[in-house]
């Protein structure tokens, strides 16, 4: 028998890497990835390399060409002010320019791999669920805005020439195969370090495997329902709940020192000023705060029933994150 042959943007990054590593585990396709450039990490891993980029249409056909499913996982998560344009061309374009040659190159499925910033919080810490229509406007923030938009056309697309479109929504990734060093990669280096003994007494998120959103991802394109949309998230905790965990899975003290919100957000000026003259994405920003301090109960009941989701413990993948880093930067 054939094998089916699946295409992917966005490997090089975590949940791409991750969603790489799951499908390797199947014996019946054939997985090819897109790239702009070979970072040098797929030694071993069973895949074809296609040399393109999601903002060049042409390089797609080529790429997607004989393809039944592509999961569109790249995407640029810049939070910095003043890289708009650029967001929204790899976002937004780059989303159109996807479902475009899928829809071209006859592709059966689409996953996309949105993310819960597209959504607006629900007032009084209420449940929320899966979402259809989406309006960038009620957003704040280039990444919310651009991902909103993107998500939307793909919705607005299912059926569209014979393709179906499913949407990913993970929340904040964290896990191994971090190799580019996420935000919630730094933080986590920062706190197992033992260099950084503060914890915060207001604010909490919603962290989730990225081992576990590739599962999602690769159930979504198996048997997700067509013009769908699945939440890929985990129970939401307290920023200091994920703190002191995080002290004890790295046999570090738990922290001493505790920060109200009102000391930090009158440090994040400052933080925000440094973090631009050194060209780093800061940790710690106003609007970061902002998100801590907003809703972040989301529901992953339908990707459960439906997928067959089931994110394993905070703690497991605090655990697994802090030895793939030890492993990785002792090589």
């Amino acid at each position: 028998m054939a094998k089916k042959i699946v295409c992917m943007t966005g490997a090089t990054g975590h949940v791409g890497f991750a969603t790489l590593k799951e499908l390797e585990k199947y014996d019946d396709r054939e997985v090819r990835i897109l790239l702009r450039k070979d970072p040098g990490y797929f030694d071993g891993i069973n895949c074809t390399k296609v040399k393109g980029d999601i903002t060049d249409y042409e390089s797609l056909l080529e790429a997607f060409r004989d393809c039944e499913i592509v999961y569109h996982i790249a995407g640029c998560v810049e939070i910095k002010a003043g890289n708009e344009d650029m967001v929204y061309n790899i976002n937004v374009n780059g989303t159109k320019n996807v479902v475009k040659a899928c829809q071209k190159c006859g592709v059966k499925r689409l996953v996309y791999m949105s993310s819960v910033d597209t959504y607006v919080p629900l007032p009084d810490n209420r449940e929320m669920t899966e979402v259809y229509k989406y309006n960038p406007d009620e957003l704040e923030g280039a990444y919310a805005k651009t991902k909103a938009e993107a998500t939307q056309f793909v919705l607005d697309n299912n059926g569209v020439d014979g393709l179906e479109t499913v949407v990913c929504q993970p929340s904040a990734c964290m896990g191994p195969y971090d190799f580019k060093v996420s935000s919630v990669g730094s933080m986590i280096r920062m706190f197992s370090s033992g260099k950084f003994p503060i914890t915060m007494t207001f604010g909490g998120y919603n962290f989730v495997d990225v081992r576990d959103v590739a599962i999602g991802t690769v159930a979504a394109g198996d048997k997700g329902g067509a013009g769908e949309v699945y939440l890929l998230c985990n129970k939401s905790c307290t920023v200091d709940e994920f703190i002191r965990l995080l002290a004890e899975v790295s046999s570090n003290k738990p922290p001493k020192i505790k920060l109200g919100r009102k000391l930090i957000e009158a440090f994040c000026p400052v933080m925000e000023a440094y973090y631009k003259l050194s060209d780093q994405t800061p940790l710690i920003t106003r609007y970061s705060i902002r998100k801590l301090c907003s809703n972040c109960n989301f529901s992953f009941e339908k990707a459960q029933n439906e997928l067959g989701y089931n994110p394993r413990s905070l703690k497991e993948s605090l655990a697994d994150t802090i030895k793939w880093i030890r492993e990785t930067e002792n090589k």
